[in-house]
């Protein structure tokens, strides 16, 4: 982990300081001399207590979520201006964009309110108020969220776009954030250093590493789908299929028609249009189903539908 400064906690020391040679000072007890060799009588620096690995974890988790809030800033702000770069065109790609942002960012911003609420309290005062005004923004944005429509019914998807960009935008931390609070409190700042989610730069690499295998390379042959072009067998929900152009998918009775283009695979059924590139896209269909991009090359595209 880098380390940050740390933070000492020092008591005063009572310092008696004789005048003239040999006048020697007592304390209130009379239990000798306060400047004696020994040292008796000073008071020795208070130790900055270890912080529990309860903290830890907490402190640990706080700056996980302020970082997925810092990349979906980051991700939103990029995603709407391809968005808009794509409307100059007016062709349908900019369409799939704004409605795959529109469906996608109101999940993401609740996964970060999901975590926030499973910290519960930290026993430090200061950071459970930090949680708390996190989660106050964090649930107002939510509610703001849940009024949008991932196919705008006035056909204005980019301006709906940067309408939720706006909302993203406005997740900036409180003050005072949670660096400034690890500054002010020896406990926490200890927990800070400890906690690996904390330092510059991290990144949950742990994600994804349950993978069976790595994704397929671009270049190379499509991997072999197991129920191959029977799209019949995706009537329950769960099916991997391969498509090689355009294909009309009945899932958990969601009806998806799949078209495929050399860098994007997109999905339309009669409320939504999403476009995916590159292997590992997912899109969602409310509470019924969700299609991910296995594979995708100048061959075709393997499927899989599951339900969520």
């Amino acid at each position: 982990m880098v380390k940050r400064g740390s933070v000492a906690v020092l008591a005063a020391a009572g310092l008696v300081l004789a005048l003239g040679g040999c006048g020697g000072g007592t304390d209130e007890g009379g239990k000798g001399d306060a400047s004696g060799a020994s040292g008796k009588g000073s008071a020795e620096p208070t130790p900055a207590k270890s912080p529990s690995g309860q903290l830890v974890k907490w402190v640990g988790g706080m700056c996980e979520s302020t970082a997925a809030l810092k990349d979906l800033r980051s991700d939103s702000a990029a995603d709407l201006k391809e968005i808009r770069d794509s409307d100059a065109q007016a062709d349908l790609v900019a369409r799939a964009r704004a409605v795959g942002y529109l469906a996608g960012t109101p999940s993401a911003v609740e996964d970060v309110e999901s975590g926030l609420a499973d910290l519960g309290p930290s026993g430090v005062p200061a950071a459970d108020r930090l949680r708390d005004a996190w989660l106050k923004k964090v649930r107002g944005v939510v509610a703001e969220l849940d009024g949008v429509s991932p196919n705008p019914a006035d056909g204005d998807a980019e301006g709906s776009a940067a309408d939720v960009d706006k909302l993203v935008q406005s997740l900036t931390s409180p003050r005072p954030d949670l660096p400034a609070l690890a500054k002010q409190d020896a406990r926490l700042g200890a927990a800070y250093e400890r906690a690996e989610q904390c330092a510059p730069g991290w990144k949950p690499d742990g994600q994804g590493e349950d993978t069976a295998s790595p994704a397929p390379d671009p270049d190379g042959p499509l991997p072999e789908a197991a129920d191959g072009k029977n799209y019949g067998a995706c009537s329950d929900g769960a099916c991997e299929v391969l498509v090689t152009s355009t294909a009309n998918i009945t899932a958990n009775d969601v009806h998806v028609h799949v078209s495929l283009g050399d860098d994007y695979v997109t999905f339309q059924t009669a409320g939504t249009l999403m476009q995916l590139g590159g292997a590992g896209g997912e899109a969602g269909f409310g509470d019924r189903l969700k299609a991910t991009v296995v594979a995708h090359n100048k061959d075709g595209a393997v499927l899989k539908f599951t339900t969520p």
